[in-house]
């Protein structure tokens, strides 16, 4: 299937959600007083849906992988930050479960992309 928009894509769709996650615990208790814990999860969730849009956008399977790479390791990013909340006790062991797994699905989802993407390229590289 083609998509024509990026709001078609799942991985976009359910990044909206984990950036929703990560806005709502990040604006109560001691979390949304550590300015730069906070900030930098968030900077680093928005930075996931963004990649994955300017990619889709360039309408280049090159650009698009690469941009893909950026945004999977964005999602490493913010579950690193998920551990130290986890250490630091902003979040409790199961919201970290929670929002890790997503995170992870999320990050396998993208990866399946890019190799599809990948795989594609291959194809036309042969067949040009």
């Amino acid at each position: 299937m083609k998509y024509k928009k990026f709001e078609e894509l799942p991985i976009w769709k359910l990044t909206l959600q984990i950036t929703k996650i990560i806005y709502d615990i990040t604006s109560v208790d001691r979390w949304s007083k550590d300015f730069g814990l906070r900030d930098q999860i968030r900077r680093a969730v928005i930075s996931i849906s963004s990649n994955i849009v300017e990619g889709f956008e360039k309408n280049n399977n090159n650009e698009f992988i690469r941009f893909l790479k950026m945004s999977k390791g964005s999602a490493g990013e913010v579950r690193n930050q998920l551990y130290i909340a986890l250490e630091v006790n902003y979040i409790n062991k199961e919201k970290f479960k929670e929002i890790n797994n997503k995170l992870e699905d999320l990050a396998g989802q993208i990866g399946g992309l890019i190799v599809y993407l990948q795989n594609l390229r291959q194809k036309q590289k042969i067949n040009s």
